[in-house]
């Protein structure tokens, strides 16, 4: 099994043709006229959706975009903590017609060990202990009644951020606490309420630029308008231009690193999980290892290596303030859109060719091996049986079997599972039912699960868990935590894991995780060498 991935991304309502190869960037998209507009709301039209009981009112406008990126604009207006951008790339080729950037969120919800702290600016305003984390999650969300407004992007904000592998503990009470050492110390849920946000519409070249409004506060119509002024003049700011990243020299010594595991003791690991095997325990358990460097370069230079070395379906840059995560995940845990449920398992991995003809070659290789195929059947039965947990009944289909997707340096068997969302059930209904997903624990789940707390080293945290967003309108996408660096106290954390079955071979298995954090670790390698030479 491969715990890489793939999916529509948080941004993926479109397709707009732009490459991004090492050391160029060609944009076919044309930009459609447009001058910068005010929001059509009045004041009464404000007024009107405060007294049918809106307590969060968008105000909005839009603006030409043709002379700024999502990166420019990220830091030109949202370069400080507690804010983010993601970004999406759709069949490893194409960028996502939406960007969005997250701009610096006042207030910032945290879970740890079933203790709730919700802090705005900075400063403790809620704290207490919970049975249930994840059901305090959606009663805080519904707190923000956000008047729906047309022609308003489908994500204008929502809670952003993180739901880390241990989460699943607060659903799956069998598990108890994570047994192991916490050296990294992140929340096991992060979450920021994000209420002004810029989303770049890439194909039509123009920003939508956003604020919630809360209609109690005094003169609230009016502080939003000055709100969308202050947001104005940053746009009209220009920026000092990092310098480009030189790809033409991109291909040096990784770093080395040290891992949570020693070799020994890891292919140790995957001789246990085939005993169980054998014993009829389980039927595939994936055990991770998590590499560690010292990290010297600004974050968002790691962000912008990794998103041109393996552009994926979920980009991702977190600035949390204390740490940072930085992710290209190939593939979505679980999507909710108009109550739609979507799951996109992939397992099966061969390199990409060196041209068409080989990647044929390699294509038809792939789905002639026995193992991966049955490997793939059984994440398909997985991600049908999650799906069909909050499905109506007799809605779940597989929509798409067995395909190839093919990305910057691999090709992936990808699969695509949908149900309708029976009622009353809603988006934390189906993450409680899919997080973990199959492809980070195994099969049966809860067994894998066991056997992870028995034989990893250190908690995993956010990695396996889910990133993306809880959007006002109910609507969710969430991608696996792969791929993804967490970086904290001058230091760079990776995880990476293989799927462990009958037959695997400990060596390969050790060799597998280490090409996972291949991407990553290239992206650090440039970001640091542009850190020492500028």
């Amino acid at each position: 099994m491969d715990e890489s991935h793939q999916g529509p991304g948080p941004l993926a309502l479109a397709r707009l043709t732009f490459s991004c190869r090492p050391g160029r960037r060609v944009c076919r998209c044309s930009f459609e006229p447009s001058s910068d507009h005010e929001a059509d709301m009045t004041r009464e039209e404000f007024l009107r959706l405060a007294a049918e009981g809106h307590n969060r009112i968008p105000l909005s406008f839009e603006t030409l975009a043709d002379f700024d990126t999502p990166l420019s604009l990220y830091l030109k207006l949202a370069d400080a903590p507690n804010s983010y951008l993601l970004e999406s790339v759709q069949g490893g080729e194409k960028w996502g017609r939406y960007s969005i950037i997250g701009l610096p969120c006042r207030t910032v919800l945290r879970v740890q060990d079933h203790r709730i702290s919700v802090t705005t600016d900075g400063v403790e305003t809620e704290a207490c202990e919970v049975e249930d984390p994840l059901a305090f999650v959606e009663s805080f969300q519904q707190r923000y009644r956000v008047a729906p407004v047309e022609g308003l992007p489908r994500f204008n904000g929502g809670l952003v951020g993180y739901f880390g592998y241990d989460s699943v503990r607060y659903v799956e009470r069998k598990l108890g606490s994570c047994p192991n050492p916490d050296p990294l110390g992140t929340p096991d849920i992060l979450l920021m309420v994000s209420d002004a946000v810029v989303v770049f519409d890439n194909l039509a070249g123009k920003l939508h630029c956003i604020v919630l409004v809360d209609p109690s506060q005094p003169e609230a119509y009016e502080a939003g308008q000055a709100r969308l002024q202050a947001l104005r003049a940053k746009l009209r700011q220009s920026i000092t231009p990092r310098l480009g990243l030189d790809f033409e020299r991109s291909n040096g010594a990784e770093p080395t690193f040290r891992s949570s595991f020693s070799r020994e003791d890891y292919e140790q690991a995957v001789n246990r999980i085939k005993d169980y095997i054998l014993a009829g325990d389980c039927m595939q358990v994936v055990i991770s290892q998590r590499m560690s460097i010292p990290f010297k370069a600004a974050p968002i230079d790691l962000y912008r290596a990794l998103r041109c070395f393996n552009p994926t379906p979920y980009m991702y840059f977190f600035n949390f303030g204390d740490f940072h995560v930085v992710g290209s995940s190939p593939e979505v845990l679980v999507r909710v859109e108009e109550g739609l449920v979507t799951v996109r398992p992939i397992a099966g991995t061969r390199p990409r060719g060196a041209n068409e003809e080989a990647d044929l070659a390699l294509e038809q290789d792939l789905l002639s091996d026995a193992k991966e195929l049955a490997e793939h059947l059984m994440l398909i039965d997985l991600g049908r049986n999650d799906v069909g947990r909050v499905a109506q009944t007799g809605t779940v289909r597989l929509t798409e079997k067995m395909v190839i997707e093919r990305y910057s340096n691999v090709m992936h068997i990808v699969s695509n599972v949908t149900g309708q969302l029976k009622a009353p059930l809603t988006a934390m209904d189906a993450l409680r039912a899919i997080l973990p997903a199959g492809t980070l624990s195994g099969a049966p789940k809860i067994r894998a699960m066991e056997i992870i707390d028995e034989l990893e080293p250190v908690k995993r945290g956010v990695y396996g868990g889910a990133v993306g967003y809880l959007a006002w309108n109910g609507n969710m996408d969430t991608a696996i935590a792969i791929r993804t660096a967490v970086i904290k106290d001058g230091e760079l954390h990776v995880q990476a894991g293989a799927g462990i079955v009958a037959d695997s071979q400990p060596a390969l298995e050790w060799e597998e995780t280490l090409n996972k954090r291949r991407a990553m670790f290239r992206a650090v390698a440039l970001a640091e060498r542009d850190e020492q030479e500028n």
